[in-house]
């Protein structure tokens, strides 16, 4: 009897190109129409008509249009590449797994409590500044804690990948692509995405504080007691995960650079930049702190200049994946069914205040992202029709970013296509199906907060500045 095999998702590839050849179709099927534009160009929401005549594009008038988006995305698919190949340069310089290290190392004899929040604060910064699925690699120091608390393995998770999937969800350095891709400055707004990332970690620590405190009152409130875990069997040995490490001013002096660049990038439009300028900058900023971490760190040229390239050559298939979404944008806008798209999904919520639709963009993308887990890769798909929803809603775009971030944050826990999420299950031996019934009611909480901060900065017109 053969085995039925289980069902497998395609390629990101082959998920673009079948989105491209959807788009062709659209333009076959969808009524053409055009909103009206007032002299700057600008979406009038409430002004569209339809043209009464298709505006086909066929698929090989798609892949003519390629090199046209390939072209007209390379100022963010460069950004986002010397961006990765930065960040990789830190990492391989090894000081913020010796950052890690140091901290977990002096928290190993403080009490449950106070280990588990600044556990939490640490890996959600980390998450948050410089967070890849490499974070993984700490759930054995999680293992490590519970045991030594006599907790639970969903409390390994907890105070590691569930800290850092909050922290790299809501850091105010995660949504520069999508900013990019908006159309607005980016990294502007960050000092309002900290503040709200410090919010929802605060939630999350209390969170895993009250289920450890349950547990430590009476081990059958764990989840994992009907598994067979039992806290008088807990042990584990510190040899081989811990490791004793000192931070000198070299490795101090990288991390302060490392976030000292988005500071600054932040800050230049605040300072009185140059606007026009602000991807020159960034990628100058980048090239600086690249070269400076990497001699600080003890590379020498060689090694800084292969780790270099390997960075910028992991973000090769992500900037490619920007651009044919720029195909997408494309075939939809000369196809003229973008605007009847926009036309169909907003028309609901015209009479609707702002602040109400702006909670059903983050709700829409909160429901999509389980699917689609890549941030980048799902900001490519879903900003060509977000930012002309938001501005036919008359919707400011850095508030647009920031209901696509709330969406884009929580549901990774829930994700089962996310192998950050699915791997970390595997090595603390939790059930997938115990840790999603763990993590739900928490991953709601948070979906209900961010609904009402959108609405809030809806409300008092926030313009994202700071």
């Amino acid at each position: 009897m053969k085995e039925k095999k289980q069902f497998k998702m395609p390629h990101l590839l082959w998920i673009m190109f079948g989105i491209i050849l959807l788009a062709c179709l659209a333009t076959y099927l969808v009524p053409a129409g055009q909103f009206a534009t007032n002299e700057a160009g600008e979406i009038i929401g409430t002004e569209f008509q339809y043209l009464g005549y298709q505006t086909p594009v066929s698929p090989w008038d798609a892949l003519m249009k390629m090199k046209a988006g390939l072209t007209g995305a390379a100022t963010i698919m460069f950004v986002v590449m010397v961006s990765g190949a930065t960040i990789n340069v830190v990492l391989e310089t090894g000081v913020l797994d010796d950052l890690m290290n140091w901290s977990v190392y002096k928290l190993k004899d403080k009490g449950a409590g106070l280990l588990i929040a600044l556990m939490m604060i640490l890996m959600a910064y980390l998450g948050g500044f410089g967070g890849t699925d490499a974070l993984i690699a700490v759930v054995p120091v999680g293992i490590l804690f519970a045991k030594k608390l006599k907790l639970d393995p969903i409390c390994a998770l907890g105070v590691t990948t569930f800290a850092s999937l909050v922290g790299f969800g809501t850091g105010p350095a995660q949504q520069a692509t999508t900013q990019m891709l908006m159309g607005v400055i980016p990294y502007s707004a960050f000092f309002t995405r900290l503040v709200i990332m410090n919010l929802f970690l605060a939630m999350a620590i209390v969170m895993v504080l009250r289920y450890a405190k349950k547990i430590q009152k009476d081990p059958k409130n764990s989840l994992m007691y009907g598994a067979g875990w039992r806290p008088e069997h807990a042990a584990g040995s510190e040899e081989g995960v811990l490791k004793k490490v000192e931070m000198n001013w070299r490795k101090i002096a990288v991390i302060v650079i490392f976030i000292g660049q988005y500071l600054l990038i932040a800050m230049y439009p605040l300072m009185g930049g140059d606007s026009g300028k602000t991807f020159d900058f960034m990628i100058a900023v980048m090239i600086c702190t690249m070269i400076l971490v990497g001699m600080i760190g003890g590379m020498s040229a060689e090694k800084l200049g292969q780790s270099f390239a390997k960075g910028l050559a992991s973000m090769a298939f992500v900037a490619f994946v920007i651009g044919l979404a720029k195909v997408i944008s494309l075939v939809l806008g000369d196809g003229n069914v973008i605007h009847t798209i926009v036309y169909v999904l907003t028309k609901p919520l015209l009479g609707l205040p702002k602040s109400v639709a702006s909670i059903g963009l983050t709700i829409i993308v909160s429901i999509i992202n389980p699917i689609i887990p890549s941030a980048t890769s799902k900001a490519a798909i879903l900003v060509p029709i977000m930012k002309p929803v938001a501005e036919a809603l008359g919707m400011e775009l850095n508030l647009a970013v920031v209901a696509y971030q709330m969406g884009d944050s929580f549901t990774n826990l829930l994700s089962p296509l996310l192998g950050w999420m699915i791997g970390s299950c595997v090595m603390a031996d939790v059930p997938f199906a115990t840790w999603f019934k763990w993590v739900l009611p928490k991953v709601l909480l948070f979906i209900a907060t961010a609904c009402v901060i959108v609405f809030i900065l809806t409300a008092t017109g926030w313009t994202g500045v700071i």
